[in-house]
């Protein structure tokens, strides 16, 4: 007799699994390209009150990102942050986060 309250335990003659320890990883994408083959796109977001600048997404290994968030941070004279592949930094200034990624040799969606 089957149970009808397993919640998502499996029993059988191996003992018995849960179907919550099996989660596939999520696919990340580590292709690495150079900045022409990037096809960026800004977007805004209020968070807390504030503007926040989002561009994604970027191909870059995890320390080129860091360091490319650092030099716009300080040509920008703002705060900002890497989260996977994305930048955000604080403040509505995509026109000027644009100019300066293509003085950089990125091209962006339009």
């Amino acid at each position: 007799m089957k149970n009808l309250f397993e919640m998502g335990a499996h029993f059988d003659e191996q003992g018995w699994s849960s179907d919550n320890k099996n989660k596939p990883l999520p696919k990340t994408d580590t292709e690495i390209k150079i900045p022409q083959k990037h096809q960026l796109y800004l977007a805004k977001e209020k968070r807390r009150g504030k503007t926040v600048t989002i561009v994604k997404p970027f191909y870059l290994a995890k320390n080129d990102l860091q360091h490319l968030v650092k030099t716009l941070k300080k040509k920008l004279g703002t705060g900002g942050t890497v989260k996977e592949n994305t930048l955000e930094f604080q403040g509505d200034i995509p026109e000027q986060i644009r100019t300066h990624l293509e003085s950089l040799g990125y091209r962006f969606k339009i």
